[in-house]
This record gives structure tokens, C-alpha cells and sequence, in this order.
């Protein structure tokens, strides 16, 4: 969502708190807020709390000379990338589902020509009356957007509908809504995340030190890029994306089946690390230390190769890319293991640090035109980075 600009307006009710988190939230997303704030909505946040956390001037009077000529209602309106009211009053609601037009908030409603996302707040008598419902209807087929309400106790005591969803899912609705415009709309994409865990007995298991943190980078700089995102996630300890569908898994079976199921797809990033060998047989119950202290003998036998399976299977995606998490020779290692995989791109990094639980990464960007060598960045960036780099693929390959 870097460089996307919202208009929000906010109206009048206790939830109006709940604008100025979703606007820090934003702003972290390298999204810029410019707002409205109405009369009821000054009532409960102060133009000076949203001006701070915005860093731009705050819109109110529709009949303010300055304000008009320096940006006119029309151009507020239509300068943004999504409209977003927050709180969504009845008053708002139905304003813009009869055309009517009588103070700025209203004025910009009707003037816009951008999607409409309303983030509805207000009592639960008020949510199920028929007029508010009607209201909503025609707001619907006019095409404007809805996240919430959620059930929850009121300000006024009353608990039922009508409670504004949280900064949170509004973010994530307004990152759909964004996306929908994105480089990868459209699209498809298929990330697996995360270690893979193969059982010994019911208390033990193999494993890895992946956290799962870069390819759930990845997984949501492809949603807010617009595509489609399916993340195949091993057992982490991390919040899964809003807007990303989660499907979890444990053993490398698994993630190969849940992967074969989620296909097709347009592009597939295998950025999880996958145990490569598993006990032939795992125990039904704990295996026990034996009283002459013998070691009971594990056989390992390899798993199946997900990577190479898809590459060369019926349904491979139109982009392939893999994890190669090397701690030596790391960029040799790479390229022999694009060959041998049928992978379109390798991704190298060296794990020999704290790159698996850290928050940072440095890759090595291995394809067919050669290597590039990206610098150190957080994890965040390499998703966004990468995810740039394959909608300039997938672009140049429409």
C-alpha cells in the first residue's frame, strides 16, 4: 500500500477513538490520511489529536474560503486512492444513499468517484431498524464497501450489532480495497512459510529454528499487492496477515497435499524450510529410555521433495520460486539447486546467524539472467521487494 492515499471522515461517536489507531496503523503501511472531521466527530476526537497523527491539514467547513481554495471539496474528494468513513453513522449512511449533500462529509461522499469503504458504529436498535437497513441495501448495490459491525457491549450499556470493528480489520479491509488496483490484481499466489515438524513418538519430533516471519512477510506484500494469497504455514508463533487465507499444517506431507490443493496458481513461493527426512515409523507412545542406556535406533527416510514435485508437476504456476537457506557456499549452493529443483527463482540467503528467528535478511536473488546481490533489509522489505519484482514478472510475461 506505500504511496496510496485514503480520505477518511470521521463522524460523530465514541468509537471516533478507534480513527486515530487505524491512522497510526496506516501510516506504518506507507499510507497517507487526509480527513474529514464533522461536527458530531469533533465532539469526541479534537482536530489537533487526528492533524498530529495524519501530518495534514484537517477538513470540516464546507463553506470555508480558505479551505476551498486552497483544495476545493470536488478535488478532496477525488485526490484520494478510497474514501473510508469511520465511524459510519446512520446519519452518514443514509446522506449518501439518497444523494443528499448538506455538509462536507456529505458533499465529498457524493462528489467522489473512488470506492467507498464505511466502517458502521452506533446503537443496536438503530443497526436493525428497517431504515438503516434499507439504507444499506441501496449502499450495497451502489457498491460501496462494509467491515462490521461486530456484537459487543455499547457505550450506552446495550450489547448486540453495531459495534465499529476494531482499527485492526478495518486496516485489513482497506488493504483489500486497495489491492483490488494493485500490480498483482488478478492474480493468484501460493506461500509456504515456517518449519515442518515429523514426529518420533507423540512427544518428540525433527525440526528446524525457522520462525515462519519471511514468508509471512512475503505472503502479505503479495495481498497488498493485489493477488490472491494462499499462505501454507508450518507450526509458527507468529499472527497470521489480515487478508491472507491460513491453512496450517505440521509434517511435509501435509504441506504437500495442502499445497497440490490450493492449485492453480500464478506464482508459488516456497519460503518454507522442510524437513527433508522423517522417522520411518513414529511411535504410537513415548519411546523410553532403556535401563542398559542403549539408544534405540531412528531410521530416517527422505521426504517428498514439494518443491521439485510442483515445478515439474501438471498445475506449476507460471512463477516458481524457492528458499535456499545455506550456511556455506551459499550462492553456489543456490544455482545448483535451481537446476536441480526445475525452480524459476532461488532465493539464497546464509543462516548461519540469527537470520532464521531474527527480524532482518540478506538474499541473493538467483534466476536465469544471473545473481543479484540485494542488501540487508528487514524482512518487511524483502516481501515488499520481492513482491515488486514478481508482478514486473508476471507483467512482462502476460
Amino acid at each position: 500500500m506505500l504511496g496510496k492515499t485514503i480520505l477518511l471522515i470521521v463522524g460523530g461517536g465514541i468509537s471516533a477513538y478507534k480513527s486515530l489507531e487505524m491512522v497510526r496503523a496506516l501510516a506504518t503501511r506507507g499510507v497517507r490520511t487526509r480527513a474529514i472531521l464533522t461536527k458530531a466527530g469533533a465532539e469526541f476526537v479534537t482536530p489537533l489529536s487526528l492533524s498530529a497523527l495524519t501530518g495534514e491539514k484537517i477538513y470540516s467547513d464546507l463553506f470555508s474560503l480558505t479551505d476551498e481554495a486552497e483544495m476545493g471539496h470536488i478535488q478532496l474528494s477525488r485526490s484520494a486512492d478510497l474514501v473510508v468513513v469511520a465511524p459510519a453513522t446512520a446519519d452518514l449512511m443514509a446522506k449518501m444513499a439518497n444523494g443528499l449533500a448538506n455538509d462536507l462529509a456529505s458533499t465529498a461522499l457524493l462528489a467522489t468517484d473512488k470506492k467507498v469503504l464505511m466502517a458502521p458504529a452506533m446503537n443496536v436498535r438503530m443497526w436493525e431498524s428497517a431504515s438503516v437497513k434499507r439504507n444499506r441495501a441501496l449502499l450495497e448495490k451502489d457498491g460501496v464497501l462494509f467491515v462490521g459491525p461486530g456484537d459487543g457491549e455499547m457505550a450506552c450499556g446495550e450489547f448486540g450489532p453495531g459495534r465499529m470493528a476494531e482499527p485492526a480489520e478495518i486496516v485489513a479491509a482497506i488493504e483489500q480495497a486497495l489491492s483490488a488496483s494493485g500490480p498483482l490484481a488478478g492474480m493468484t499466489a501460493l506461500v509456504t512459510a515456517g518449519p515442518t515438524r515429523e514426529p518420533v513418538d507423540p512427544v518428540r519430533f525433527l525440526a528446524n529454528h525457522s520462525s515462519g516471519k519471511q514468508g509471512y512477510a512475503i505472503a502479505e506484500a503479495l495481498m497488498r499487492a493485489g493477488a490472491a494469497t494462499t499462505l501454507i504455514s508450518g507450526p509458527v508463533s507468529i499472527a497470521p496477515p489480515q487478508g491472507v487465507k491460513l491453512q496450517r499444517v505440521t509434517t511435509a506431507r501435509e504441506m504437500l497435499a495442502a499445497c497440490e490443493a490450493a492449485l492453480p496458481a500464478d506464482v508459488l513461493v516456497m519460503a518454507a524450510a522442510v524437513s527433508d527426512w522423517r522417522p520411518d515409523i513414529a511411535a504410537n507412545s513415548k519411546i523410553k529410555k532403556s535401563v542398559d542406556r542403549v539408544v534405540p535406533l531412528i531410521k530416517l527416510v527422505e521426504n517428498p521433495d514439494i518443491l521439485a514435485t510442483i515445478a515439474g508437476g501438471p498445475h506449476r504456476p507460471r512463477l516458481v520460486i524457492g528458499f535456499a537457506a545455506e550456511t556455506d557456499d551459499v550462492v553456489t549452493n543456490a544455482v545448483a539447486k535451481r537446476g536441480r529443483k526445475g525452480a524459476d527463482w532461488i532465493i539464497a540467503n546464509d543462516v548461519s546467524g540469527d537470520v532464521m528467528g531474527g527480524d532482518r535478511n540478506r538474499i541473493h536473488l538467483i534466476s536465469e539472467a544471473g545473481t543479484e546481490d540485494w542488501p540487508d533489509m528487514t524482512k518487511s522489505e524483502v516481501g515488499t521487494q520481492l513482491a515488486a519484482r514478481i508482478a514486473q514478472k508476471l507483467k512482462g510475461a502476460a
